[in-house]
């Protein structure tokens, strides 16, 4: 049984590779594919593999990273990405009160939010914490939604509502009207 185990990081610029066999490291770094990243794990990989002697089918474990969607959160070069959310709750990255920040502090300078106002909609929909709809999917919010987000050309839509945790239906059945639309 082979021991052989592959750690790749793909980042922005460079796509970094480990392989663990035999006791032995066999590393490699080369240039990131922007349009199709994983195009260099797949050579960094074989060039690890062949140092090695061995093959993918050797490969006991494969760890995988990347620095590719933190780079573009932090530069805002990721897709034109919109928000649908809980009839309500519209404003919620704009508050960003999860405790990290000074509540008093009437200075500070919270980071921009990465979905921009207008492109935060809401649908009116509601679930407990338990899991129970208090407040049906409202389907046709969700098509106006989609339309809206349409027409904005936009690339990418996240569906945060309340609770989804306990009960996705509703983000799941907002997912396929989004695709249907």
């Amino acid at each position: 049984m082979s021991n052989a185990r592959l750690a790749a990081d793909i980042g922005g610029t460079f796509t970094d590779l480990a392989l663990e066999f035999d006791g032995r490291r066999f590393t490699t770094k080369i240039l990131t594919s922007t349009d199709a990243p994983e195009r260099a794990l797949i050579e960094g990989a074989q060039i690890v593999l062949d140092g090695a002697g061995i093959g993918f089918s050797d490969l006991v474990q494969i760890v995988h990273g990347t620095t590719l969607a933190t780079n573009a959160i932090i530069e805002r070069k990721g897709a034109k990405t919109a928000l649908i959310a809980t009839e309500g709750f519209r404003d919620t990255l704009e508050i960003a009160d999860e405790s990290r920040f000074d509540q008093y502090d009437v200075f500070i300078e919270k980071p921009k939010p990465l979905v921009p106002r207008e492109l935060r909609l809401t649908v009116k929909e509601r679930i407990d914490v338990t899991g129970q709809v208090q407040v049906a999917l409202d389907e046709d919010g969700v098509r106006r939604a989609a339309r809206q987000l349409k027409q904005q050309e936009v690339e990418a839509v996240a569906v945060a509502y309340m609770h989804a945790y306990a009960y996705p239906n509703h983000e799941h059945r907002t997912r396929d009207i989004l695709i249907e639309e």
